[in-house]
């Protein structure tokens, strides 16, 4: 019969209706010492860590330990980042001139020339037919860099669906940007590893190289193109200096309806053109002004501040009267505050309206005689109202005036202020002429995450009577930079899996960073993740962030808390934080290392017969012998691609071995050293497997391990490796991790999640190796066993078990009718316990299942509580109720009057409500997409916040004792830790003997969450710097009392599709939401 089965037999002779008296703290602590002695016996003889520590010493002749200097590594890391980015700012300039002088030899053409222009426009199918003036390279071909099929003979012109690409002026941007093409090729053949190479016009056009097609058509269906490189993050960055804007609503009942709705949206699309070096606010009015949402004064132009402002615009109602004096006087105030944070650049009010007679005069004489503060004005809607006052306002006030009469008219007149932005930069000139590296993104064409260079391109012609210079700006002029690469420059494998890199940019954001991980590639919000939001944030990591964002040079070392990498523990642990700035640029790049990590093992088997000797133990055929064996995933040689998703570890690793014995690991194209510590580590580990097969496991011993820096895990016996489910990465590994900053034995239950529908009864527990070398400590390793549960819990009750028990209770007994009895980690979670309910349990959150006592074990201390927030998480999509088939309704549709004109048909704003018809037709969904952010989200998920509650082991007591109140009854319980663990052992009167006591649960989980109260957030922002350069003298500027006008259609062409568009529409309204119109 099993030893546990023989065991737990006798335990059930023994009376388990036991009604004594409470344990003394005595008591309780004999068994505690007693089932710490017995764990960490078991532990350190199945796992052979002193085995182990003399193996290494027997290797010294294998390896040389090296230090970490970690201003030095900062430096040359930094040094290294700052030449890349200095070739890529000089392929920009070069770019940039270059495109300024193509465009002033340019001479203009009109549309009968238009046949001569041939292009690759990059929406085109790859699969279709030759269409007039356009083409389709047939060399495209798969490219290891851009991962996507690409060409490098031509460049690729994308066009927003809503500009008109026959209009004259897309047609001459087409003409003089293909001169381009040959500095492109330049650029790359001087600087191979350069990526996406971008012009995007402030038409709206972008020609890139090398060619690509914009969208894969299999993954498109039914989808609508709502890109626009003029909204991308780095041309707004590029295009004009920053912004403080406050947008005015006017909320009179007179735009009540449609025309609101027009609003609402053109706030959200105007939001949009932000990025987060611009501060922004919203006010509405009617017959007084108030601010939208709960901000007070200007906002930082981030995600979450955007989406408040947006929500509140869309909680404005229209009542009232028009009170333009009133708006506007708060405006001003909002721009003129000091004492807060702001751009302190370009000042602008955004006025959106239906048009009113007030000119409000006396107000701008008062609050801007100077024309300091830029306005803009916007007519919405299709109305009858005197526009004069409104334009007069724009045109006095050295902004712009914009008719908005549909919604197809409004991406391109919210976006076409930038033009009047940029003239400031374009006359300062050479002055602006500063290269700009953005926030971290995703790349539209799957580059995966990028910063990008920035330069503007300034309008170099001259006009007028007076051949005056123009004052447009071009367009902007990109290169990508893959944080891949930058990764590459700051490798961490010397450092051990809890040492790292990171950088920050001037709003505090990183940019790299071990916990930078958005969730999806479809991901198409800015990635903004601040350094203080990645990590746990303390006062002095406050102090931190604010030198490195000073550009300072700085060297700190902490107590930090840190996060597990499966977030679900916290440990307090030593870091030294190194930083110094990265030169010619707004970045800070940093260097984070434990005390353990201030040196490394660097293996010395330069010899081909040494490494032949270490890696026969990672053949698949050898598992019997040295257990099953697993790989880190690591790039070792640069032709030897890391496993994906659907291939095994062990498919990885049969390819290594096959291209070390066929190349040998001194291959130039391998990592040497990299490849020479996982060989050296192998063959360490080897040796211990051999002392463990002398050695037979015993009972509760389910499996051993032992896993290293170096990229080595191996569980013995093969039969367990076979289940093994930890990571294959020790530098992601989470019990790995937390093995090395907690000098105690880790026992770590199988999260309960993950065990439904499973049979995983087992713990690990680990603990890391302590090496001494020449008065040096290094933790190059972790060894540990896995206990079988049942085993462990005949032990664990036989441990505090008493045979000559009178007046006392005899211990924990099986499923005792009076008493519980548990273990739990340090993060709450439990680890055993003398209930067989509770044992299908294990790993689950102890605050579930015993709520009431978890909360008296919080409030003793015993544990402390820690609410963290993931700005990176995907959630379910709340999604509103909307009509069906809400066809045109939303769309203005042109009156007879309107039809007739053929100066309407003339505008670009016609041509974008004329495709938006046509394009409704196909994709119903269209005024949906069209409403929605650029990038659209994912179809399933969308990104949001989560909050969750981690608990961790705070106070240094070890013993509790107290009782748990429930008014007509109580319940004793003791506390007591194993102080070489990361346990607790608590006894309790049983949950059932006080029911009363019932609570709901107590939630660790990860739940959706709106984050922390962002009104709070903005009384109190976090430091920031902007810009060091503001190009906002609008001193000489024109006056610009015009409306704003498109390009010009050939009204031939829109007239022939007239019938075509009165049928459609005629059928269309035939159907609304679904009934007769």
């Amino acid at each position: 019969m099993d030893y546990p089965v023989r065991l737990l037999l006798l335990l059930s002779t023994v009376s388990s209706v036991s009604t004594g008296q409470f344990p003394s703290a005595h008591m309780v602590k004999e068994w505690v010492d007693q089932m710490q002695k017995d764990l960490i016996m078991l532990t350190d003889t199945a796992s052979g860590m002193e085995n182990l520590i003399e193996i290494y010493n027997k290797h010294k002749i294998h390896f040389s330990v090296e230090s970490n200097n970690a201003r030095e590594l900062v430096a040359t890391a930094a040094g290294n980042i700052e030449r890349l980015l200095a070739n890529r700012s000089r392929a920009l300039k070069r770019l940039a001139t270059a495109a300024e002088n193509f465009q002033t030899d340019h001479d203009w053409r009109d549309d009968s020339e238009a046949e001569k222009i041939v292009y690759y426009n990059a929406k085109d199918d790859l699969n279709q037919t030759q269409k007039k003036n356009r083409y389709v390279p047939e060399d495209f071909h798969i490219d290891p860099d851009f991962k996507r099929p690409v060409s490098y003979n031509t460049t690729a012109v994308h066009i927003p669906t809503d500009i008109y690409e026959g209009s004259t002026i897309i047609l001459n941007e087409l003409n003089w940007t293909d001169a381009l093409e040959e500095i492109f090729r330049k650029n790359k053949d001087e600087d191979p590893s350069l990526l996406w190479q971008v012009f995007g016009s402030a038409t709206g056009l972008a020609r890139y190289y090398p060619a690509s097609p914009w969208i894969d058509s299999s993954k498109s269906t039914n989808k609508i193109d709502l890109y626009d490189v003029r909204r991308r993050p780095w041309y707004i960055q590029g295009a004009a200096s920053p912004k403080d804007m406050l947008i005015l609503v006017d909320a009179s009942g007179s735009v009540s309806g449609l025309t609101l709705k027009l609003i609402r949206t053109s706030v959200s699309e105007m939001l949009e053109t932000l990025s987060d070096d611009d501060y922004v606010n919203v006010v509405y009015f009617n017959d007084k002004a108030m601010h939208a949402a709960c901000f007070e004064n200007l906002v930082q132009a981030n995600v979450r501040n955007k989406r408040i402002l947006k929500d509140a615009v869309e909680g404005i109602l229209a009542k009232g009267i028009t009170n333009y004096r009133g708006g506007f006087e708060l405006a001003f105030k909002q721009l003129a505050q000091v004492n807060v944070s702001r751009a302190n650049c370009n000042k602008i009010i955004m006025l959106f309206t239906d048009g009113g007679e007030e000119r409000a005069e006396e107000i701008f004489k008062k609050y801007n005689p100077k024309q300091a503060v830029r306005i803009f004005t916007f007519s919405v809607g299709q109305h009858n109202y005197d526009k004069g006052p409104i334009q007069w306002m724009a045109c006095t006030n050295k902004g712009y005036y914009y008719e908005i009469p549909s919604i197809g008219a409004i991406r391109l007149n919210t976006q076409e202020y930038l033009d009047v932005l940029g003239r400031p930069m374009v006359k300062a000139d050479k002055k602006a002429k500063q290269v700009q590296w953005t926030n971290v993104y995703q790349d539209a064409l799957e580059l995966g995450l990028v910063i990008t260079g920035t330069l503007p391109v300034f309008n170099k012609t001259f006009t007028g009577s007076r051949k005056s210079q123009n004052q447009l700006i071009l367009g902007v002029m990109a290169i990508d930079v893959s944080l891949e690469d930058i990764k590459r420059l700051t490798p961490r494998f010397t450092f051990g899996p809890n040492g790292y890199y990171f950088a920050i940019d001037p709003n505090g954001y990183v940019l790299l960073h071990p916990n930078l991980q958005p969730p999806t590639a479809e991901f198409h919000e800015p990635v903004t993740l601040d350094f203080l939001d990645a990590e746990m944030e303390s006062d002095i990591k406050v102090e931190i962030r604010r030198k490195m964002i000073d550009g300072q040079l700085g060297n700190y070392t902490i107590s930090a808390l840190v996060k597990s990498q499966d977030e679900r523990y916290i440990d307090l642990a030593q870091r030294t934080y190194t930083f110094a700035p990265v030169k010619g640029t707004d970045y800070s790049l940093a260097l984070v290392l434990p005390d353990y990590s201030m040196h490394y093992i660097r293996a010395t088997i330069g010899d081909t017969i040494t490494q032949a000797k270490f890696s026969e133990s990672l053949l698949a055929d050898k598992f019997d012998e040295y257990g099953y064996t697993l790989i880190a995933p690591r790039v070792y040689c640069k032709d030897l691609k890391p496993p994906d998703k659907d291939k095994s570890n062990t498919e990885f690793l049969m390819e290594f071995n096959n291209y070390i014995d066929t190349k040998t690991p001194n291959n130039p194209m391998c990592n040497v050293e990299l490849v020479n510590r996982l060989l050296l580590d192998a063959g360490i580990t080897s040796d211990l497997i051999k002392i463990w097969k002398e050695n037979e496991l015993q009972p509760v011993v389910l499996a051993r391990f032992v896993a290293t820096d170096g990229g080595i895990t191996r569980v013995y016996p093969k039969s367990a490796g076979l289940d093994w489910e930890e990571e294959a990465e020790t530098y992601e590994s989470s019990f790995y991790k937390r093995s090395l900053d907690n000098d105690l034995y880790i026992f770590t239950p199988t999260p309960y999640i993950a065990k439904e529908n499973k049979t995983d009864d087992s713990v690990l527990v680990s603990r890391a190796v302590n090496l001494k070398i020449d008065d040096i400590t290094l933790k190059p390793a972790v060894v540990g066993i896995k206990l079988d549960i049942s085993a462990w819990m005949a032990s664990f009750i036989n441990t505090t078990l008493r045979m000559d028990c009178n007046d006392e209770i005899c211990g924990c007994q099986r499923n005792d009718v009076y008493v519980d009895c548990v273990i739990l980690d340090d993060g709450g979670f439990l680890v055993m316990s003398n209930r067989d309910d509770y044992i299908d349990q294990i790993g689950r959150f102890f605050g579930v299942i015993d709520p009431i006592l978890m909360i008296k074990l919080v409030n003793s201390s015993l544990f402390t509580s820690k609410k963290t927030f993931d700005y990176q998480s995907l959630c379910e999509p709340v999604r509103a109720k909307k009509a069906s088939a809400a066809g045109l309704r939303s769309i203005y549709v042109p009156t007879i009057a309107d039809i007739l004109n053929v100066g309407w048909w003339a505008t670009a704003a016609a041509w974008s409500i004329l495709q938006q018809i046509l394009v409704s037709i196909t994709f119903p969904n269209f005024l949906d997409a069209a409403e929605m952010d650029d990038g659209g989200s994912d179809v399933l998920h969308k990104v949001c916040i989560t909050e969750q509650t981690q608990y961790y082991f705070e106070a240094n007591n070890l013993s509790f004792r107290g009782s748990v109140d429930c008014g007509n009854c109580s319940r004793l319980y003791h506390a007591e830790k194993l102080p070489k663990t990361n346990l607790v052992f608590v006894i309790a009167d049983a949950k059932l003997t006080c029911a009363s006591c019932d609570t709901k649960p107590l939630i660790q989980d990860e739940q959706q969450s709106d984050g922390p109260d962002p009104c709070e957030l903005a009384q109190n922002p976090r430091y920031r710097k902007g810009p060091a350069v503001c190009f906002d003298n609008n001193e000489h500027d024109e006056a610009m009392c015009r409306r704003s006008a498109g390009s010009p259609l050939a009204s031939s062409l829109l007239m022939l599709l007239l019938p075509l568009f009165m049928c459609c529409l005629g059928r269309k309204t035939l159907t609304v939401a679904g009934r007769p119109a």
